[in-house]
């Protein structure tokens, strides 16, 4: 459909549900496709297309509120599916906090232009353009085959999203943009074990991601970081945690953040806006409006224009992530609806510089299942790693664990690195953290 065909189904399913009595409608409707293909052993071994159409209604009827879904977009089908919703809303416990925002404060907050997130080449792009990319990925990898190798897979993908929100508040909006992902894995033989890892990248365009060469360079990397890997003796050390991996701890101390465990009483962040969390050296920006970032956005999830906020500056809290529905709940002004880019900025020193400073260091990798508490902030996570020793990787790690509590993790951050990671909606450098306690031997 095109962009005018589903602003104009959204519009008439919202003056629809009002005209069947509802209060407020929120309508988004969205497409989108997606392709992949895996290769292994020299063949195509998984290649898949998908096509998907969606619609939701969010519907308020006397303070009543539900959320309502369908992948049936026929007029036919419409009709009943908007009826059903209205008439059963009005069967639900009042809750009034579900009411919209004032439209004069919803809308686009940057441009289409400066997002920049829809890649001509996606349109360009055949199925033979598709398959020849696959390829020439999995030859380069291959070409970097030992004896050893027991196995290794590519993979490529890309998609594209559309999606036009209408509002009774008087909000409207088109959002709409591609990606593109590319990475692999490799299995080696060592004796009985079978040491394996991965890499993946993602872009908004495709001359953004790596080339093909260091795709498979880095798989390479990875897999061969874990020959010989084994617990060393449990004690503190300092952790370097690379970017690829920072969004498991950070995603740890987003949650606490949040305005349902705020309200719920189920944050280690209560009553700590505006207090020191973390040291001088941690600051992070979310920040909705990075041109090709993976989590730009033009408003935020309750219809909000998007804007750059600061939620920790030089390690102290500035800002929570507190949503509409909940911030009414707490008597509060909002924040933001959801997370966009978490950006970290860089320092000026390389990790090989930073490492060299300190005897040991184990580097984390990977994570391996664990738990975190947000209620608590402690947490206890499996790990794959690396010991550095005097600047230099000496010993692949496994069958470790890390364990802290992310409301003093932050405080033991003494250096971060030059080199963000921009593969990711979370943008980190590698962050380095002093007296961190590893359980291994």
């Amino acid at each position: 459909m095109s962009a005018e065909d589903l602003m104009d189904l959204a519009q008439r399913v919202v003056r629809y549900a009002e005209k069947l009595g509802a209060d407020e409608v929120s309508c988004t409707v969205s497409e989108g496709s997606h392709v992949t293909i895996q290769r292994r052993g020299g063949k195509v071994e998984q290649a898949t297309e998908a096509t998907t159409r969606g619609l939701s209604l969010a519907v308020l009827c006397d303070d009543r509120y539900s959320s309502n879904g369908t992948s049936d977009l026929r007029p036919e089908a419409l009709e009943p599916f908007v009826k059903r919703a209205v008439e059963s809303t009005k069967f639900l416990e009042p809750d009034p906090a579900r009411r919209q925002a004032d439209g004069a404060l919803c809308g686009r907050g940057v441009d289409a232009e400066t997002l920049d997130q829809d890649d001509p080449y996606w349109y360009e792009r055949t199925a033979g353009d598709r398959a020849d990319y696959a390829e020439a990925l999995e030859n380069a990898l291959t070409a970097l085959h030992t004896p050893d190798v027991i196995s290794s897979a590519v993979y490529s993908a890309d998609g594209r999203s559309h999606t036009i929100r209408v509002m009774s508040n008087g909000f409207s909006g088109e959002d709409e943009g591609a990606w593109f992902a590319a990475g692999g894995e490799m299995t080696l033989q060592e004796g009985e074990k079978r040491p394996e890892s991965a890499a993946y990248y993602a872009q908004r365009y495709f001359t953004d991601l790596p080339s093909i060469d260091a795709i498979a360079a880095e798989i390479v990397k990875r897999t061969r970081e874990r020959l010989g890997a084994k617990p060393i003796e449990t004690g503190l050390y300092p952790m370097i945690l690379p970017g690829r991996s920072a969004g498991r701890i950070l995603g740890a101390f987003a949650g606490p953040l949040s305005g349902g465990a705020l309200h719920q009483g189920r944050s280690c962040m209560a009553d700590m806006l505006g207090k020191t969390i973390g040291s001088k050296h941690f600051t992070i920006i979310d920040d909705p409006t990075i041109p090709r970032g993976l989590g730009s956005r033009p408003w935020d999830g309750d219809g909000f224009r998007s804007r750059v906020r600061t939620i920790v500056e030089a390690g102290v809290l500035k800002e929570y992530n507190i949503g509409l529905y909940h911030a009414r709940k707490m008597g509060i002004e909002p924040t933001s609806g959801g997370r966009s880019n978490w950006v970290i900025p860089p320092g000026p020193r390389s990790v090989e510089a930073i490492a060299k400073d300190h005897p040991k260091a184990i580097e984390v990798t990977g994570f391996l299942g664990g738990n975190s508490n947000g209620a608590t902030g402690d947490f206890s996570l499996g790990i794959r790693g690396v010991l550095w020793e005097n600047g230099e990787p000496t010993q692949s790690l496994s069958e470790m664990n890390v364990t802290g509590n992310i409301t003093t993790l932050f405080e033991k951050l003494v250096e971060v690195a030059n080199d963000p990671w921009v593969h990711s909606s979370v943008r980190s450098p590698t962050l380095l953290f002093e007296d961190v306690q590893f359980s291994g031997t």
